[in-house]
């Protein structure tokens, strides 16, 4: 079984949007549980353009003599997921652990995550028990795991609970990949060899009001389907393909029952003009289709995200220096030129 080094350094990631009740309570609780680690450990706390006293109170926090907090603040709110993929690019531990600000995932469960991981897991993922919440966030929410479950294939059972630890890799093969709206962690087992899910508390909101409403709700489902696949694309396709084909049959009854039973029956042509319609607008669906297919196309390109990912190499020693005078020669051939060979990030196929 593939093997990782031990954590030696974790990193914490909150995103904050009008937080501040609830702040003092999560930097003391946080801080609390990493100090029981016995690892080095850093907070980083990202303020999503927040309109009360949050970002001032990130800053003390962070300048504080001894402090583990990094702030790091947006000019404006972009949305949740968009703001820890900005806390990402700050990191600098092995393992990072994404939390929630509201405190219904408590931090005590952070200690339970690292210890998961260190079991080889590339992404550890949590499920909530006793969920806090209104009987329409439950729904909504079920929805969302059950569509992402079908379009993923991957039997995650709660996707939007945001406690969650990634190796290093992983975020690296998130970094590298160029899409404006993603959904973190659909995203983040695309990569991961070994995922697991374990059970953590949930409890109820005591600070402020959730920040996702109905229509935010709505565009997140939105966001979903159109971040993980082109299928409703092909789709078009396949209706167009479905309408034309019966119209066609439709049309080929209608010859027949004319030829059986004389123009009479055929209503003067009307039939058959709907027969017609129906394999005229089942075409332009599947024009509609192909069309798409090539956006579709367009879309994974832009979005940029790696051909392949590989964790380790496994070669002998002899097969690796020549590996490394090949990679050394060819550099300095590239120098002759003018050119200059950059260091590929992680994940990114030469």
């Amino acid at each position: 079984m593939l093997t990782y080094p031990p954590v030696k350094k974790v990193s914490v990631v909150i995103p904050v949007y009008n937080e501040q009740d609830s702040l003092p309570e999560l930097l003391r609780r946080t801080d609390a549980a990493c100090a029981t680690l016995g690892r080095q450990y850093e907070i980083l706390l990202i303020d999503d353009g927040s309109s009360d006293d949050s970002a001032r109170m990130l800053t003390e926090a962070a300048e504080a003599e001894g402090s583990h907090v990094v702030a790091v603040l947006l000019n404006r709110n972009y949305g949740q997921h968009s703001a820890i993929m900005a806390g990402f690019s700050h990191v600098t531990g092995d393992l990072i652990i994404t939390l929630d600000a509201d405190l219904q995932n408590p931090p005590e469960e952070i200690p339970r995550l690292v210890a998961k991981a260190d079991e080889g897991y590339d992404v550890v993922g949590t499920v909530r028990q006793n969920r806090q919440d209104s009987i329409f966030r439950k729904t909504a929410s079920k929805m969302i795991n059950r569509l992402i479950q079908r379009t993923t294939g991957k039997a995650m059972g709660d996707y939007g609970c945001m406690l969650r630890a990634y190796r290093r890799h992983i975020i690296d093969a998130m970094l590298n990949c160029h899409e404006r709206s993603t959904f973190i962690p659909i995203l983040a087992n695309t990569f991961a060899r070994r995922a697991v899910e374990i059970p953590v508390m949930h409890a109820e909101r005591e600070f402020g009001d959730s920040k996702y409403s109905f229509m935010r709700l709505i565009n997140l489902m939105y966001d979903l389907v159109t971040c993980l696949t082109t299928t409703p694309l092909r789709l078009l396709s396949i209706f167009g393909s479905v309408i034309a084909l019966l119209g066609f049959a439709f049309g080929l009854l209608l010859v027949v029952l004319r030829l059986a039973f004389g123009p009479q029956w055929a209503a003067e042509g009307v039939f058959m003009l709907f027969a017609v319609l129906f394999m005229f607008i089942g075409a332009q669906f599947v024009g509609m289709g192909l069309l798409g297919e090539y956006i579709g196309r367009i879309y994974n390109d832009v979005r940029a995200r790696p051909a392949t990912l590989f964790n380790v190499l496994f070669a002998s020693r002899k097969r690796h220096l020549k590996r490394k005078i090949v990679h050394e020669s060819r550099s300095l051939r590239l120098s002759r030129y003018g050119l200059h060979r950059y260091p590929v990030p992680a994940g990114r196929r030469v």
